[in-house]
């Protein structure tokens, strides 16, 4: 329940504090004195957006803090997954700074304002007439019919396989999606992987192959080459090789003579050596050179293939064929396993659905079981809230498809009078009866589920008399339950509450404020007596006052 409020630089709010206690509170005022205001900064608390024009002095920055009682809510689970400190008492502070940016809090630590939201909900239900015409939302509808049949467990457990089901459900239609495209593909890919592991690439083979292809095509020219430098090198007369010698003979004979000698001596040795070696290697090239023109031919369709490989693959080397050949062999290889997944994927999903319809079988049950006590509750009270011949009829049927809550769906009727026919709630009912049908709801809800603190917004639109006496009843039956606030401008309904606070505007210094007061017994009969008989009150209206208190 929400302990107190504070509100400062707000709207027409310049600063004000407030204290509920639990049980009924009533707010009444005059049209435009400010009631709407204190909504807005309780709907600021649970986190609705803000921005410069809910400042009344632009130049500070606007404050409004919420405390509320928590323990009874069940809470700590929330706290635990937000990482925030839990209080049995806890404060949710809002600020708006001058620069229009907004901060909020909860227990002192920063908060973002869907983590505000998510908090809100459990907290408060502001009831207003917008909320009244979502009576006609199947989705609300049907959370009114499982409260009374105690279906919340249930609807988890059928969420959670759903949320599973579906995800299931959407890689199998990915998997199908790639399986069809890829099948288009595949036999293009097998012929192109055909192609490449015809080729037998190997890495560097392509520059093996442009130098085999070299000599081969070049043959004649190099055995020419190599046949003179060994004739140059090895003639027996006047050979580079004998005339090494001859300088070697020559160089040992002076080398002990002088280190410089010696020097010149040993160099020319490792030059005879590495001349020899160079024309032993000169022979052996020779010996192997031959002119092979199949040989040739073979290179010159190997390197070809390569070629027409790299220049329909548009790459430069043969490695780059290979990892290309590779992502074709996995692209072959995924498509089998995408074959073997979707069989098991299928298999997932038949079992799923089958826990699906065994969840929504239960939840189908338990409404209609559940329906017909809905039912009768609610002509129970709408009969004393001036409605005798108010009919409900609620058909749910199964159907095909996994809705969020089940497979059912529903019929939500209503006749307000005899002989005529039912309809839809938004259809038939008038806005009177919208809002009794409303305060039905939120009673026996009441008795079912654990509610946030109910906030009336005048819920009493349409209606008068010994309706209104009843609908305030009703919310006092309500507040044994929970803490009950109603906005109202019926007397008769003001006078059911446990604590009464009054919105008004005043004047200080040309400045209109907005202020709330909390009533004493003589002031509150005298406020009862104006919402009576006007500004002027008389003997009467304040005998009646006095009555409707007692």
């Amino acid at each position: 329940m929400i302990t107190s409020l504070s509100i400062k630089n707000y709207a027409l709010i310049e600063k004000l504090s407030i204290d509920f206690s639990k049980g009924f509170s009533i707010i009444t005022g005059e049209t435009g004195a400010g009631k709407s205001i204190i909504l807005g900064a309780l709907g600021l608390v649970l986190g609705k957006r803000a921005d410069l024009t809910s400042l009344k002095n632009k130049e500070e920055k606007c404050v409004i803090e919420a405390h509320f009682k928590i323990s009874k809510y069940n809470l700590n689970a929330f706290f635990e997954a937000n990482d925030l400190d839990y209080e049995d008492d806890t404060i949710i502070r809002r600020e708006i700074l001058p620069s229009g940016k907004s901060r909020a809090f909860i227990n002192d630590s920063p908060v973002n304002l869907q983590e505000l939201q998510e908090l809100g909900v459990y907290l408060i239900d502001i009831h207003s007439q917008q909320q009244t015409q979502e009576l006609s939302d199947e989705n609300v509808q049907f959370q009114i019919i499982d409260a009374i049949a105690a279906n919340q467990e249930v609807i988890v457990d059928y969420q959670n396989v759903l949320k599973k089901y579906k995800s299931d459900k959407a890689k199998l239609n990915s998997l199908l999606k790639k399986q069809s495209e890829s099948a288009k593909e595949q036999e293009y890919n097998t012929f192109l992987l055909n192609e490449l592991v015809t080729a037998q690439l190997k890495s560097g083979q392509q520059e093996e192959l442009e130098e085999e292809f070299e000599k081969l095509n070049n043959v004649e020219i190099i055995k020419e080459a190599i046949d003179k430098s060994l004739a140059i090198a090895n003639e027996e007369q006047f050979g580079v090789l004998q005339n090494l010698n001859e300088i070697k003979a020559s160089l040992h004979k002076i080398a002990p003579f002088s280190p410089e000698y010696q020097n010149l001596s040993e160099r020319i040795t490792s030059l005879v050596i590495e001349f020899d070696d160079v024309s032993g290697e000169l022979q052996k090239a020779s010996e192997k050179l031959l002119n092979d023109p199949a040989l040739l031919d073979f290179i010159s369709q190997k390197l070809q293939v390569i070629y027409n490989l790299q220049k329909k693959h548009q790459v430069l080397t043969v490695d780059d064929l290979i990892e290309i050949q590779t992502k074709l062999e996995n692209s072959v290889l995924e498509l089998g396993n995408i074959e073997e997944e979707i069989a098991k994927l299928t298999t997932s999903i038949d079992q799923k659905s089958t826990d699906l319809d065994v969840f929504a079988n239960k939840i189908h049950e338990n409404r209609i079981e559940a329906i017909p006590l809905l039912s009768a509750k609610l002509i129970a009270i709408l009969e004393t809230l001036g409605m005798p011949n108010v009919r409900f009829k609620m058909d749910v049927n199964e159907g095909e498809a996994y809705f969020q809550n089940g497979k059912d769906e529903l019929q939500f009727l209503f006749s307000a009078n005899k002989g005529t026919d039912f309809g839809l709630l938004k259809k038939v009912a008038s806005g009177g009866e919208m809002s009794r049908i409303m305060l039905a709801v939120k009673a026996i809800l009441a008795q079912y589920s654990k509610l946030p603190t109910l906030i009336f917004d005048e819920i009493d639109t349409g209606v008068s008399g010994e309706i209104a006496i009843r609908m305030g009843e009703i919310m006092k039956e309500m507040s044994e339950q929970m803490q009950v606030l109603a906005i109202t401008h019926l007397p008769q309904i003001a006078a059911k509450g446990e604590s009464h606070f009054k919105v008004f505007k005043s004047t200080v210094d040309d400045d209109t404020q907005s202020e709330l007061k909390l009533l004493s017994q003589e002031e509150r009969v005298m406020e009862i007596a104006q919402m009576l008989s006007g500004a002027v009150v008389s003997d009467s209206a304040l005998n009646h006052a006095k009555a409707l208190l007692n």
